[in-house]
């Protein structure tokens, strides 16, 4: 299992519209092969920013299944227009205690 982390900063004034996009979108990504789970979280001090954090198979489903697809597109059409400027994304995997 892979942790995507999407930073995400919203244009100001945006932050509403953008969580209804996102409710919105939400099952388009959430019912992609490969996803394990999906949650947006967002910023107490910085209520522009919020945090994507999904849950994949693997890399290579969130990139096969989901980045190259039109769910990936359609996805980017109904939050990107809220973009402040590219998210940041990164995958993580968990580290043995």
């Amino acid at each position: 299992m892979v942790l995507e982390v999407a930073l995400i900063n919203v244009v100001p004034g945006h932050e509403d519209t953008f969580a209804a996009a996102y409710a919105q979108s939400h099952e388009i990504l959430a019912t992609t092969p490969g996803c394990r789970s999906v949650r947006m979280t967002r910023g107490v001090e910085s209520p522009s920013r919020f945090v994507l954090l999904v849950e994949w198979d693997s890399v290579e489903a969130h990139e096969a299944n989901f980045r190259g697809t039109e769910r990936f597109t359609r996805w980017r059409e109904l939050i990107g227009p809220h973009f402040a400027d590219p998210p940041l994304v990164e995958h993580f995997v968990d580290v043995p205690a």
